[in-house]
């Protein structure tokens, strides 16, 4: 009863921290009367043109994104306001933006064979319209993220326009302002481009999934069965922490998200059994991180890299799949070993939701991710997989009553969906300006060669260059706008000395992702304190260790792909699994300082050493390794044994 009343309180500031984590408590505008009512039918019918165009029929791709692009621009304009002053009226300028961003859709879908026919030759309206969009796709980015992506789109127009002015390989014949707005507006390489394509087909419908799956309970439903497996056991808190927030990931693939709505009911219980409050927001931050590298969904910039590299996404979550479980295993580890370190327990039976009731209250809703799964290695696309889930959770939930979907809850997920998908589709739309800039420029393979040059050859070096600039460019930045980035300059580099594409992209992929909780802009950590009530710094610096498996795990698959399933075979990836787990534990305990008992520096640094050549393949590396981890275990056992002897005597 207790797990109950707590559980309501803690859903209710769960759903106001998520909003606050969207910024839309600091951010958006105070909708009412008819401007709202407006904002809704909008916003619904952007929905259901969605649902419609990937279950029933698409529009020619052009004229689907710009509609996809118009629709989301003028939903920005209307509930994100310039100014923090602007926040309980809609200015007339805002109302001008709202009707250009229309105008430019209209004009795109109405003169679209005209518009394919004169390619290479735009007239006025073409360029003027094109202009505007630019303006207006780099100002609705502004005001959903802020100003670094746009500051970056900016750089990289200005050097479209003057490279011709740099010196060295770096420098090009510089092109008209007319030549750049063409690219960037009527060709598919600009804000057209292959990042609004995803957006517009199935990365929008599995944003609709999830808000469809909060309306049902479907979102709490992995939460309390989290709770139900684990809670029992030592630091059980922590533990559903881990395995909730790598469950919601799979739909939200957003790390903020995963701590707003996790954290706000995770963290607390973590404190409750006695974790200190900076480990507690490590924990949440650590878990919230990966849910972006969790197959099946993996969040938006796992589909656009299905596209840029033409891998099927089917196939590319079952690479993804090893090092995606080896990192939750990590962090599951190190929660273990301080709840062991710290003596703690798990919460009473009375606090522990009941599995079987889970399953019956919304057991079918928790099949979502497993169909989308099936659908995906089956060979179904992304954007039919996404419609046909979407279709599962409405029929579904309206098995039970707790579930199901009256109207007013059904308009409230087709709103919310809407809603949940405009900064996302802003800031692909940004990141299509740096991409066009790249392809008009050929600045990717100046890139990918400037980088081969200053790694002189050497391909560690080069993986240690890829990951800074991963790091760095993603702090601020979202996962799917810089992996677009870095995707289409950077990845040509390492797949050019000799890493193959999946792993190349994997590795870019997973530094931008984990960019939330690296400091000094741990943005996911810092969340997570505020819910903890803890120091932000030492939040960001546990959740940094918690998560020190997925700076290591994408450098291993880079240079050994097996980990991704890659040239491998049946007995390879078992041999692979047992070692890299073994790996993995042997990591945990250095980074926890517990194995059985605390360790000595030279104990911890051996073990760090066993897991860093146990996660990589090879018996080469295997057998040292493995010798090495029984040597400290060994030690640690007799020492235990002995510790236990003097105890017995002195007692």
């Amino acid at each position: 009863m207790f797990f109950r009343k707590r559980r309501v309180n803690d859903n209710l500031n769960s759903k106001q921290q998520i909003k606050r984590s969207n910024g839309e408590s600091k951010k958006t505008r105070n909708l009412k009367g008819v401007a709202l009512k407006i904002f809704i039918i909008m916003a619904v019918t952007m929905s259901l043109y969605h649902l419609y165009s990937s279950g029933i029929k698409m529009l020619p791709q052009l004229q689907h994104k710009a509609i996809h692009l118009s629709m989301a621009l003028a939903l920005t304009f209307f509930i994100y306001p310039a100014t923090k002053k602007q926040k309980n009226k809609l200015p007339w300028y805002d109302i001008l933006f709202i009707v250009l961003s229309l105008l430019i859709g209209a004009y795109i879908t109405i003169d679209y064979m005209n518009i394919v026919y004169r390619l290479g030759d735009p007239n006025t309206l073409d360029l003027v319209l094109g202009g505007i969009a630019l303006i207006l796709v780099m100002e609705a980015t502004r005001r959903t993220m802020g100003w670094p992506l746009v500051i970056v789109a900016l750089v990289f127009l200005t050097y479209a326009a003057f490279g011709n002015l740099l010196p060295g390989q770096l420098g090009h014949k510089g092109y008209s302002i007319s030549r750049i707005i063409e690219h960037m507006f009527l060709t598919s390489e600009g804000i057209y481009g292959v990042a609004i394509y995803v957006t517009s087909t199935f990365v929008f419908v599995f944003i609709l999934l999830g808000a469809f799956l909060a309306e049902t309970g479907g979102a709490q439903a992995f939460i309390d069965l989290a709770f139900s497996i684990t809670g029992r056991f030592r630091g059980g808190p922590a533990k559903a922490a881990v395995v909730g927030s790598g469950l919601m990931g799979t739909i939200s693939g957003s790390s903020f998200a995963n701590v707003a709505g996790t954290g706000t009911f995770t963290i607390p219980l973590m404190k409750s059994v006695g974790y200190k409050p900076e480990f507690a927001g490590g924990v949440e931050a650590a878990a919230s991180s990966g849910g972006q590298i969790m197959p099946p969904i993996m969040g938006a910039a796992a589909f656009i890299m299905a596209e840029m590299t033409g891998v099927p996404y089917g196939k590319l979550i079952i690479h993804a799949a090893i090092p995606a479980v080896l990192y939750y295993f990590s962090v599951f580890l190190m929660v273990d070993l301080e709840a062991a370190k710290l003596k703690l327990t798990g919460l009473s039976k009375d606090e522990i939701p009941n599995f079987f009731e889970i399953l019956k209250r919304g057991g079918f809703l928790l099949l979502a991710p497993l169909s989308i799964f099936y659908m995906l290695i089956t060979g179904y696309s992304p954007i039919k997989a996404s419609f046909i889930t979407v279709i599962f959770v409405i029929v579904v939930s309206t098995f039970r009553k707790e579930t199901r979907l009256n109207f007013q809850k059904f308009i409230n997920a087709l709103e919310k969906g809407a809603r949940a998908s405009l900064s996302l589709i802003a800031a692909c739309a940004v990141a299509g300006i740096v991409v066009g800039s790249v392809t008009l420029t050929g600045l990717g393979l100046k890139f990918a060669d400037l980088i081969v040059t200053l790694a002189s050859g050497q391909l560690y070096l080069a993986l240690i260059l890829t990951m800074l600039a991963s790091i760095i460019m993603g702090m601020g930045m979202p996962t799917a706008p810089l992996y677009i980035i870095l995707g289409s300059m950077v990845a040509p580099a390492l797949v050019q000395m000799g890493i193959p594409v999946v792993a190349a992209h994997l590795f870019i992929f997973y530094f931008g992702c984990f960019a939330a909780v690296t400091p000094p802009v741990a943005l996911s950590s810092y969340l997570a304190a505020a819910i903890a009530k803890a120091e932000p710094v030492k939040t960001a610096l546990t959740g940094l260790k918690l998560a020190m498996a997925a700076f290591i795990l994408p450098f291993v698959f880079s240079l050994s792909p097996e980990l991704l399933l890659i040239n491998t075979s049946p007995v390879k990836i078992i041999r692979v699994l047992i070692t890299a787990s073994l790996g993995v534990i042997a990591l945990a305990s250095a980074l926890e300082n517990y194995l059985l008992i605390r360790l000595r520096f030279i104990e911890r640094l051996m073990l760090f050493i066993a897991a860093v050549i146990l996660i990589k393949p090879g018996l080469s590396t295997d057998i040292p390794g493995l010798i090495i981890l029984i040597i400290v275990m060994i030690l640690k056992y007799f020492e235990t044994r002995k510790m236990k002897k003097e105890e017995i005597e002195v007692g």
